[in-house]
């Protein structure tokens, strides 16, 4: 009976695939569980042995979950809209659609291929207008709500409009745009139908509003901060620059500290749970107003936050972010120049790299001064990147005695610091003492303790009315524009520059076809490249563009119509939604997938309520992570969703790394040579090396600087060596490069790193698939270690747990139904079992694996064929290695799936010992050892080592001086 594991593989996958095994019902009289992975990006390169990691994890939990009697939902999709497609579609001219398709037929092969129980039947692409339309439908939803901060929820817009019908806004507490002027009633029913519209997206909960954006002009779109790295587009590592830009965005804000309190009620890494709070950034403290000094007949105001209003008296200068919409209005004309270049320059820089830059000092002075609120001093206004618009107000009043980067502002640039410092500790430990109060000089601060004098500070601002308490959080809305093509379109159409959402029965608003994936020729968006993109609300449908009259297109992609001319017919959004759109509520889709009529039905929602478990990656902490709970709260409010927490448990897998490759490259008499690993050290001496029958003369006058270059690692054999014939194949640019060996081989070196197809370090989890079968590959991903760790990856290291299986395969070649188990094979099977048990519902799947070697071990020793104790062994290795579990639950002669077997119970009284083996020793020597029942007494232990044979060969007729019984433990004779 030979371990086909190719035959039995494919077998079993298309078994499960035929008898759709593994379809979830929305009704069931067994509990339910529902386990989710992250779906992923179907990208050109498919999967490598890194990506399966955590789909693996979640599918030996739902599996072990079905054997426990629930009825488990473990569904699968696609995050399927994305920026990779749209940039291949830029360079090849093929449609992303046919690109998503065709990568996504791949990565359906290669998932299938590893034998998860996903219900395919629930599928999900965020590029199917039968799923997006959802996604619109939810973005409706939101520019149809406010946030009633007295009632701590989203509510309709109408009750808000109704409230500004009876009683104007004066008494409204709403989350809003701090610019929202107050009106009366009779303001309300005077005010224009495009004013009301203007005020009330100042109190949707998405809205348009200029937002200093990361604007990357080689890709042509916006991007979110998590699209950055080192300062530079994440894809293609494209300059980025801020800048302001007419832009839809989610009043996220409005949730921060429901955000901050949902933590304490979810199961979720404690790292993940403090990068969220991070990122929201609660903080208490004070606005305080500084009123700008000037000639001017229009008079500004700067409000700052701070969360020590008590040191306001050390504030000899004020910081505004470049960006600030005051600092053209107050620049004076002779700091025009430098200021205006100064601004140039920080656009250029993201919003991370300032944040992380805490060295660099650079600033430049606007000419205006503001009045300080209690000394009515002039305080000179600067401005800084070290302060970002995003966060607070965009401006802070500088304390060069309670901040370090004030001080150092100060000093740089030479701002008088108020002689009130004298005899002040201004060192950096009296900087870090949040509980000292510094400044403490003026006559109501005078001497007072830290929080006193913070609340006698407001109270003195709000009296004076300039400032008062405030909360503040670093958390900003989120940007949802992109000035992409391959993305969600938005249900919006503009009437005289107003946005008009489409009604919820025409969605979904599909995306057009283009003739190019770049912005237009003007700075429009792609979607202005479509010819067939405008709305007739007449008839409620997309139309030709020549069906409009005189538009006009802004460079973010809204457009004005002149109402004075339209047919009813206006123009479409040119923006589309972000990446994060589809996947802010895919897991309540896949609770009924292909509800035409609802987003999910009661019934389904009821059933499921929300994920039991949710395995991904770390890095989503602040971007995917934070906005899904923001949906979801916002589902809970309007009555969709009956959780506003939408995973109970989340756990974040680990990484697996790739052992990378490198060759280190020279140019030696201006061709390039590269020198084996172990050659490297023998430069800087005097080398000769014979190349090609040229002595080359090595020392280091005589060689260029030497260049570490990634290799691929499918060149590289398990001795290290390079195969060099491969490698100029590979790079044909190397072709006529010269090689310098050691023992005419060429090593390269080694380093374990993020496996990543740029690194040329990734497996391919087919191949590995191929000569071991993909049971081998499951368990050896989690044989590497602690699912939460990262772990480097070692092919070599597989071959364990193939043998394994090889092993686990042959103790099943006689199994004999009529055998009763004996006690070791009982005990070898229980222990098995509650440690596995316990492994599982702690998520310690590696050490799973090894009870599983020992067991095997054990039972091959024990000679045991047993089906009693064979066929739930079978089961505890089903959820691990799922295609050898179900031809041996066959071979034992069951027609089902052994996916709804039960799982074996524990029972204690296998485990119980009835006997001990004691070591007997003479005078602390252990000479052999005796097995003897645990109940016996201590005079009949004595009684039986001393008639033992051996016993006596020892003392050969000698009386031992005594003898030492530890029942349970040993027995010494001394003698």
């Amino acid at each position: 009976m030979n371990y086909n594991f190719r035959e039995i593989e494919a077998k079993w996958q298309k078994y499960w695939a035929n008898n759709e095994t593994f379809k979830a019902s929305n009704n069931s009289n067994r509990p339910k569980f529902y386990a989710l992975s992250m779906f992923p990006y179907p990208s050109g390169a498919g999967l490598h042995v890194g990506h399966p990691l955590g789909y693996i994890a979640t599918d030996i939990y739902a599996r072990y979950k079905r054997h426990k009697g629930f009825n488990v939902l473990h569904p699968m999709g696609y995050d399927s809209f994305g920026l990779p497609a749209e940039q291949y579609a830029i360079q090849t001219g093929q449609h992303p659609a046919i690109t998503t398709e065709t990568n996504i037929k791949r990565y359906r092969e290669q998932l299938d291929q590893l034998g998860f129980s996903f219900d395919w039947s629930r599928e999900v692409r965020t590029s199917d207008p039968n799923y997006y339309k959802w996604t619109q439908w939810v973005f409706i939803q939101l520019f149809n709500s406010w946030y009633n901060k007295n009632t701590d929820k989203a509510e309709a817009i109408t009750d808000l409009i109704s409230i500004f019908e009876k009683e104007g806004n004066a008494m409204v507490n709403a989350a809003s745009d701090d610019d929202a002027p107050i009106f009366s009633a009779e303001d309300w029913a005077n005010f224009s139908e495009k004013t009301k519209q203007e005020l009330l997206l100042k109190y949707r909960l998405t809205y348009l509003a200029d937002t200093e954006v990361n604007w990357c002009p080689a890709l042509g779109t916006v991007l979110a901060n998590d699209e950055i790295v080192n300062g530079v587009s994440e894809r293609g590592g494209h300059p980025v620059i801020r800048k302001k830009m007419t832009q839809w965005s989610m009043r996220i804000t409005a949730y921060a500290q429901r955000l901050l309190d949902g933590l304490d009620t979810i199961d979720w890494p404690q790292p993940l749970k403090d990068s969220q709070t991070n990122w929201i950034g609660r903080s208490e403290g004070a606005s305080a107003i500084f009123n700008v000094i000037s000639s001017a007949i229009e008079k500004h105001q700067i409000e700052v936050f701070t969360t020590r209003p008590d040191t306001i008296f050390g504030a000899s200068f004020m910081t505004l972010a470049p960006e600030h919409e005051l600092v053209a209005k107050i620049t004076t004309p002779e700091q025009k120049e430098a200021v205006e270049a100064y601004v140039e320059a920080t656009a250029k820089r993201s919003e991370r790299d300032r944040m992380a830059d805490v060295k660099t000092i650079s600033g430049a002075f606007t000419g205006a001064y503001a009045e300080h609120p209690f000394t009515k001093e002039p305080v000179p206004i600067w401005i800084g990147d070290y302060v970002l618009a995003g966060y607070g107000t965009g401006a802070v009043m500088s304390v060069p005695c309670g901040d370090q980067r004030d001080y150092d502002f100060a000093k740089h640039f030479n701002i008088p610091i108020p002689n009130i410092f004298e005899g002040v500790d201004i060192s950096e430990e009296a900087f870090a003492d949040k509980e000292k109060t510094i400044i403490a000089n003026s006559d109501f601060l005078n001497g007072l303790p830290y929080k006193k004098a913070v609340k006698l500070a407001i109270y003195e601002l709000e009296k004076l009315g300039q400032g008062q308490g405030k909360i503040n959080y670093r958390l900003r809305d989120a940007v949802f524009s992109r000035q992409r093509y391959w993305g969600e379109p938005f249900p919006v159409y503009y009437v005289d520059g107003m946005p008009q959402m489409i009604a919820d029965k025409h969605l979904p608003l599909k995306l057009p076809e283009v003739e190019k994936y770049l912005p237009t020729e003007t700075g429009e968006p792609p979607l202005g490249n479509a010819t067939i993109w405008a709305w007739d609300a007449k008839n409620n449908k997309v139309v030709s563009n020549e069906m409009l009259k005189q538009v006009q297109h802004d460079e973010a992609g809204h457009s004005e119509l002149d109402s004075e001319s339209h047919t009813g017919v206006y123009p479409l959004e040119l923006n589309t939604m972000p990446g994060w759109a589809g996947s802010s509520q895919y897991f309540n889709r896949y609770m009924d997938a292909h509800n035409d009529e609802a987003i999910y039905s009661q019934d389904a929602i009821d059933y499921w309520e929300d994920v039991d478990l949710y395995i991904g990656g770390s890095e989503h902490a602040t971007g995917h992570l934070l906005y899904s709970r923001f949906w979801q709260k916002f589902l809970f409010d309007i009555g969709v969703a009956p959780k506003d927490e939408f995973a109970k448990k989340l756990i974040n897998q680990g990484m697996i790394t790739g052992t990378s490759a490198f060759i280190y490259r020279t140019n030696i008499d201006n061709k390039i040579t590269f020198v084996s690993k172990g050659r490297i050290k023998e430069l800087g001496s005097y080398l000769v090396e014979m190349i090609e029958g040229k002595e080359l003369d090595l020392r280091p006058q005589n060689y260029g600087a030497l260049q570490k270059i990634h290799a691929d690692v499918s060149l590289v054999n398990a001795s290290d060596e390079l195969d060099i014939d491969a490698f100029k194949k590979w790079q044909p640019e190397y072709k006529d490069a010269d090689f310098i060996l050691e023992d005419g081989k060429y090593i390269v070196g080694r380093e374990i790193e993020k496996m990543s197809k740029s690194k040329y370090n990734v497996v391919n989890p087919d191949a590995i698939c191929e000569e071991y079968g993909a049971d081998s590959l499951r368990l050896y991903e989690m044989f590497l270690g602690p699912l939460e760790q990262s772990k480097p990856w070692n092919t070599a290291g597989i071959t364990g747990v193939h043998s394994f299986l090889k092993k686990l395969w042959k103790l099943y070649a006689t199994v004999d139904e009529s055998i009763e188990p004996s006690a070791e094979n009982l005990k070898t099977l229980h222990k098995t079992i509650k440690k596995v048990e316990e492994d599982i519902e702690h998520f310690s799947f590696n050490t799973s694996v090894s009870t599983f070697m020992i067991c095997v071990n054990e039972l091959t020793a024990q000679k045991c064929i047993s089906k009693a104790i064979l066929e739930p062994l079978a089961i505890l290795v089903s959820p691990y290695a799922p295609h050898i579990a179900e031809e041996l639950w066959e071979r034992l002669g069951h027609s089902q799936s052994i996916a709804e077997a039960p799982f074996p119970k524990f029972e204690e009284k296998y485990l119980v010992e009835s006997s001990k083996e004691y070591p007997i020793s003479f005078n602390g020597k252990t000479r052999f050892t005796m097995e003897l029942p645990l109940d016996m007494g201590k005079d009949d232990i004595e009684a039986a080592v001393m008639a033992h044979e051996k016993t006596q060969a020892q003392l050969q007729g000698r009386t031992p001086k005594k003898v030492i019984v530890v029942p349970g433990k040993i027995v010494n004779i001394v003698g």
